[in-house]
């Protein structure tokens, strides 16, 4: 029997995977991963970038139309909801993390979203969750053909490398496409795939995620209709291979088989508990726990206390941003971080407000600020740490090093604190019944009879349109 060539396996699996192959931990991750996408994504249309692309896609009309997450009365064309949803997630860098490195979520549900509202199939929640998951795993395969993957990127933001592959697979399986046309849908999306790191900590980051939730529906729908790209994209070095070093591409495992097994059975997702890089989660934890060692020894914190405060951290130029000077800097940076928790014993959605970053002690601190990065500290989400030293002007030491944080997949939220983050987010745009509406319908998504259900719930920012009895399982 001849072996598939990569794409081939990549093509033939989407097809074929099937719901009755998700595990109950596979179900239950995913569902946890839609939650805390959406969110954040409502919380992120208050931003202004989000604002932007709106403006900017509500120049363009189609018959079709998809809800804007957040939004009563408004709806774009499927592949601009994509979009703009997309951007929403990304747009206070709130949004999961996985390993090796990107934001796989975002990339993936507004695309689905968007889609399903428009299919007279009408996808149920099952068919959902299958196609979610089946971008997700394509994006997980695909960063495990690079060693260069698993540490902190360099060159290209992963979202819009594998995140752009991951809808076009999800919208394909919505799709319902040909095992042929699902490889076509992969080689179309790849020629949308790759932007440059250098705009990271800039308002464009957020449009990564956006790009890929849109660039990969259009992909699905373009193979749809009968274009085709190259059948061997993920075979070759001058295909999906240009965005790694060290590309070494392999079939998929026979995914026809009851036994098939997703990366997310084994690798869960880290879920932010800071709108920031996920780094900056590790210097925060240690920042808070060096201050309290400093409050237990000198009896409270005082600013004019700390002569020097050391951070020893991974290398990663984009995250080193001594003084930075917009709230997406501020995203990106070890020093600012570490001195927000030292100074406000927290970290919060208002520290990257103008307010807050423009505080005299806040420069002050950073002004005390100095990095290292010992050799023993890997790049990468999986083996990084962080370390805060705290120096008093009378000779004191209080450090304190951060492992493993709460919310990493190590050490995973609770799903009472995952909800509460949910909520938190949400009711910052959504009314109670929206709120709920949207937490009930997605710990039931597998019972879901129709998934654009969901879309109602996440456009109810007033009076409720119905009562949550309604819901159909």
């Amino acid at each position: 029997m001849l072996r598939k060539g990569i794409t081939e396996s990549f093509g033939t699996a989407i097809h074929s995977l099937g719901a009755a192959q998700l595990t109950g931990t596979v179900i239950n991750r995913s569902k946890r991963m839609i939650l805390d996408t959406l969110g954040v994504g409502l919380i992120g249309t208050r931003t202004s970038v989000f604002n932007k692309v709106l403006t900017h896609s509500q120049m363009f009309t189609s018959e079709e139309r998809s809800s804007v997450w957040g939004n009563s009365d408004l709806s774009l064309p499927p592949q601009f909801a994509a979009f703009v949803n997309g951007v929403a997630v990304h747009s206070m860098d709130f949004d999961d993390t996985w390993h090796p490195a990107t934001h796989p979520s975002g990339a993936v549900l507004p695309a689905v979203l968007a889609l399903a509202e428009t299919l007279p199939s009408r996808p149920s929640g099952l068919d959902l969750l299958l196609a979610f998951n089946i971008g997700i795993e394509v994006q997980g395969r695909l960063m495990r053909f690079s060693t260069e993957a698993y540490n902190i990127p360099e060159r290209f933001h992963p979202p819009s490398v594998v995140g752009v592959m991951g809808s076009a697979a999800a919208s394909a399986k919505l799709l319902g496409l040909t095992p042929a046309q699902c490889s076509h849908a992969l080689a179309i999306a790849a020629s949308s795939a790759g932007a440059p790191l250098a705009n990271a900590a800039t308002q464009t980051k957020p449009l990564h995620a956006g790009n890929a939730a849109r660039k990969g529906l259009e992909a699905a729908q373009l193979a749809h209709i009968g274009l085709e790209g190259n059948p061997a994209i993920l075979d070759i070095d001058r295909g999906f291979g240009v965005y790694y070093k060290d590309y070494s591409p392999e079939p998929l495992a026979d995914s026809s088989s009851s036994g098939y097994r997703w990366i997310l059975d084994d690798q869960a997702v880290a879920v932010k508990r800071i709108p920031a890089h996920l780094g900056m989660h590790w210097v925060v934890d240690a920042a808070l726990n060096a201050r309290r060692k400093l409050e237990n020894t000198v009896r409270g914190f005082d600013l004019s206390q700390i002569r020097k405060v050391t951070l020893r951290v991974p290398p990663s130029k984009y995250v080193n941003c001594p003084t930075p000077t917009s709230e997406h800097q501020a995203r990106h940076s070890f020093q600012f971080n570490a001195c927000s928790a030292l100074l406000d014993n927290k970290v919060t959605v208002e520290t990257f407000s103008e307010a807050q970053m423009k505080r005299p002690a806040l420069t002050e601190l950073l002004s005390k600020v100095e990095m290292e990065t010992p050799k023993d500290n890997q790049p990468s989400f999986d083996k990084m740490y962080c370390e805060v030293q705290i120096e008093t002007h009378d000779g004191q030491l209080c450090t304190a090093r951060c492992d493993t944080f709460y919310g990493h997949w190590r050490k995973p939220l609770s799903n009472k604190d995952l909800v509460e983050k949910f909520s938190v987010n949400a009711s910052s745009v959504l009314s109670t019944q929206g709120v709920e509406g949207v937490i009930d319908v997605v710990e039931n998504m597998e019972k879901v009879s129709e998934a654009s259900i969901l879309g109602s719930f996440l456009r109810r920012t007033s009076s409720p349109l119905c009562q949550l009895h309604q819901i159909r399982y």
